[in-house]
């Protein structure tokens, strides 16, 4: 298991900077698990635990209030009364390209409908490169592919709209009947994958099967 741990220390080295708040949310068949965190041992732990337990395990992408880790502090707690919502963000980080295999709600990709996935990022990210835009985070989501491009914005309504048309015009250019780009994630308190941590939507079926994400690239400068 210290090859899950090291992919979980990698997410959150990349993700979150030094000395930021960041909320871990699992959901299980039956309940919802959150906590508030404010170092890497306290989160890859958590994190792995709740993994061992057969969570799906997300983070917060964007600084939040540091006045949230008092709700939970480097630890979990069960069906929270309070999970981050967008007012809790204090500044835009990331901006999460998160690439959809078109596919019945609630199962698993098949590994050609994650393939497909995986060739329109490449290609979004071709795209996107060849318009001057930095080299992002790749992360593998288990059941798709995410691109993570690092930006420094304020949490207010332009912002939200500014990240709202980008995700829009990239479903408008890229969208087809086998990969959507997911224009929903575009909200402050958006959550993503804790790359290490298994995928297990549906149950685990020959074609379909549970799979563990995985961070694949990481730039050696992460530029805004």
């Amino acid at each position: 298991m210290s090859g899950v741990k090291d992919q979980i220390r990698q997410t959150y080295d990349a993700l979150v900077e030094s000395g930021d708040v960041t909320e871990i949310r699992a959901f299980g068949d039956k309940q919802t698990v959150s906590g508030y965190f404010d170092n890497g041992d306290d989160f890859v732990a958590a994190a792995h635990r709740m993994d061992l337990r057969g969570y799906e395990v997300y983070v917060t992408l964007n600084r939040v209030d540091p006045a949230l880790f008092a709700r939970a502090a480097n630890r979990t707690k069960e069906r929270p009364k309070n999970t981050t919502s967008d007012r809790d963000v204090l500044r835009r980080q990331w901006l999460l390209l998160d690439f959809d295999c078109v596919r019945p709600s609630g199962v698993s990709s098949t590994e050609a409908e994650k393939e497909a996935a995986e060739l329109r990022a490449r290609e979004v990210r071709e795209y996107l490169r060849g318009r001057g835009w930095p080299d992002p985070v790749v992360g593998d989501s288990g059941n798709g592919y995410h691109l993570l491009y690092r930006i420094d914005l304020p949490n207010d309504q332009e912002s939200t709209d500014l990240v709202k048309n980008v995700l829009q015009a990239l479903a408008f250019r890229f969208d087809d009947e086998k990969v959507k780009v997911d224009t929903s994630v575009y909200n402050a308190a958006r959550i993503s994958k804790v790359y290490g941590t298994m995928a297990r939507k549906g149950d685990d079926v020959p074609g379909r099967p549970h799979r563990r994400s995985e961070l694949l690239k990481v730039p050696t400068e992460v530029n805004v």
